[in-house]
């Protein structure tokens, strides 16, 4: 019997789904963080984990998978080709999880993907072709995304101490709590994407002077990227991941939709469509 593996991996964590020749679900899993621009051999083990969750009790076997994998990295050819060596299925195709999303959330309708979690990713698909944009790490792009927003509060919080910005409660509270500036500088020497990330729910709807900056310019720097993928044909926005409501609320400019499915469901899709089963 032919099965289907269907994976949606970000800075977070990763879910597994997998289906059966007609398209049913009969298994689902959960592993830890799959952004295979940060860690690739970590990312594999997480999947792994997923994949035997997902397994259980239904005597499928991993050497006899079709799957696809939509995470975050997912456009870096280095690691791609790495993580293929560590995995036993029997077919792979490993795409970006703003493409895996994107198919999940819109279908085949129009519209625009904002994914906003860890990281972040959009795409805007017309007529079926998709294009997506960003997904590049928090190093150097994932605007509007948690590990960015706890960057640019911890980066403040150090302005702050210098003279430099405005202290207020939020930074104050930053700075005893990471032990000043040395010890945020310790912290992000070995922080992860996540690690960052989990500073953003004290940023997103806080009234803190600080909070608000740092999330009046993100949704700034997310206003600017959806007003270019709008072009000349304006599309409806779907809203995704842990961020994705907060941002909804405040980016109002353009008609919102819900997702019509998950990054699972759209990668259990593509794997389909890869064999030829939808």
């Amino acid at each position: 019997m032919t099965f289907f593996l269907g994976i949606d991996g970000g800075g977070t964590g990763c879910r597994a789904a997998l289906a059966d020749a007609d398209g049913l679900i009969i298994g689902q899993g959960q592993g830890g963080p799959a952004n295979i621009n940060t860690d690739v051999e970590g990312a594999a083990v997480n999947i792994l984990a997923a994949t035997a969750q997902a397994l259980e009790g239904t005597g499928a076997d991993p050497r006899d998978l079709i799957a696809t994998l939509g995470l975050a990295g997912g456009t870096i050819t280095a690691a791609i080709d790495r993580l293929v060596l560590l995995l036993p299925f029997a077919r792979i195709q490993i795409v970006n999880d703003a493409v895996t999303a994107a198919r999940g959330a819109l279908g085949a309708q129009d519209g625009i993907l904002a994914a906003m979690g860890t990281g972040s990713v959009f795409a805007a698909q017309r007529g079926g072709d998709l294009r997506q944009v960003g997904g590049r790490g928090f190093v150097m792009g994932d605007e509007g995304s948690g590990a960015v927003l706890g960057r640019a509060l911890l980066s403040m919080a150090m302005r702050a101490e210098d003279g430099f910005a405005d202290m207020t409660p939020l930074l104050q509270h930053i700075l005893e709590e990471f032990g000043g500036i040395e010890g945020i500088i310790r912290f992000g020497n070995g922080a992860r994407p996540v690690d960052f990330a989990e500073l953003a729910p004290r940023i997103v709807g806080s009234d803190d002077p600080a909070a608000r900056q740092v999330f009046d310019a993100a949704l700034g720097d997310v206003r600017h990227i959806l007003s270019v993928l709008q072009g000349d044909a304006p599309l409806p926005v779907v809203f995704v991941g842990g961020l994705g409501p907060a941002y909804a609320a405040r980016l109002t400019d353009w008609p919102q939709r819900p997702a019509l499915g998950s990054g699972v469901d759209g990668a259990l899709l593509m794997a389909r469509q890869m064999a030829g089963a939808a």
